[in-house]
This record gives C-alpha cells, sequence and structure tokens, in this order.
C-alpha cells in the first residue's frame, strides 16, 4: 500500500506566503537525468567545488538563489556578501522552512551542513563567523544553486 507523500512548509518569494508542498523524492538515476554530473556529485552526493570555481562566487546581481534540484527559492542576493572563502556567502536563508541543518562529521571535523527542506540536496555549510545581524555565514556550492535575476 503506497504512502501519501510527506508534505512539507516552504516560503514563496514569488507569492510571499508559506505553503504545503510534497517532499521531492528521487533515485539517483533519476537525478542523473536532470542534473550534471558536477550538480548530481555536489548536490546529491555531498560533494563541494573548489574555492573560486563556482558560477556565483562573484555574483553581484540582484535576484533569487534557487535549489538545483527542485526549484525552491533559498537565498535572496539581498544577503550576500563578501566573504573572502571562494563561495557564495549569505547572511541568512531566504526563510528557515526552506533549508535545514544536520550535522557533518565528515573530513574529521564537525560541521552544520545545510540541505535543502524540499529534496535533501547537499548546499554547504553554515558558520558562525558572518556578519550582522545574523553572525552566521551560509557558504554554499553554486553547482547547488540557481540564479534567477529578479
Amino acid at each position: 500500500m503506497k504512502t501519501d507523500p510527506e508534505k512539507i512548509r516552504i516560503y514563496s518569494s514569488k507569492t510571499g506566503k508559506v505553503e504545503l508542498m510534497e517532499k521531492v523524492e528521487k533515485t539517483d538515476d533519476e537525478w542523473k537525468g536532470i542534473l550534471t554530473s558536477q550538480q548530481f556529485d555536489v548536490a546529491r552526493k555531498k560533494g563541494t567545488e573548489l574555492a573560486f570555481t563556482g558560477k556565483y562566487h562573484d555574483c553581484h546581481e540582484d535576484g533569487i538563489y534557487k535549489c538545483v534540484c527542485c526549484d525552491i527559492d533559498l537565498f535572496d542576493s539581498k544577503t550576500k556578501f563578501e566573504s573572502g572563502t571562494g563561495w557564495p556567502s549569505f547572511w541568512e536563508p531566504i526563510a528557515e522552512e526552506n533549508v535545514k541543518a544536520e550535522t557533518d562529521k565528515s573530513h574529521n571535523m564537525i560541521r552544520t551542513e545545510v540541505l535543502c527542506a524540499l529534496c535533501d540536496a547537499h548546499l554547504g555549510h553554515v558558520f558562525d563567523d558572518g556578519p550582522p545581524p545574523t553572525g552566521k555565514r551560509y557558504c554554499m556550492n553554486s553547482a547547488s544553486l540557481k540564479f534567477v535575476k529578479r
């Protein structure tokens, strides 16, 4: 017997509202048919791109950064800042509902991994060394993001 898909609360910048959306679940083969090999490695297999190589680390245009896998809004360019790390960095997500955090103990470190709340794509990590007003640095991979100009 098939169960109903899980629904979660996701904020949309287009409507300005939080909506219930079905959790996105696909097989690796389905993701491979949608994503480039780098996007798959980073977003689905928790990889990372090399510093200063991602297409958004030096992007200064006005718009919304969306999940490359499921297209939900993740970050607003108004919260992007120059961290000097080589990855796009933001001081807060577009909405707390749209991202989730998990403890990452890989590479002999303890960090906080940031994932897309709707499809569980690996986005990057969040650190406590960002600017005001939050003091957070959401250090994201360009390969996990899609930018849409406002």
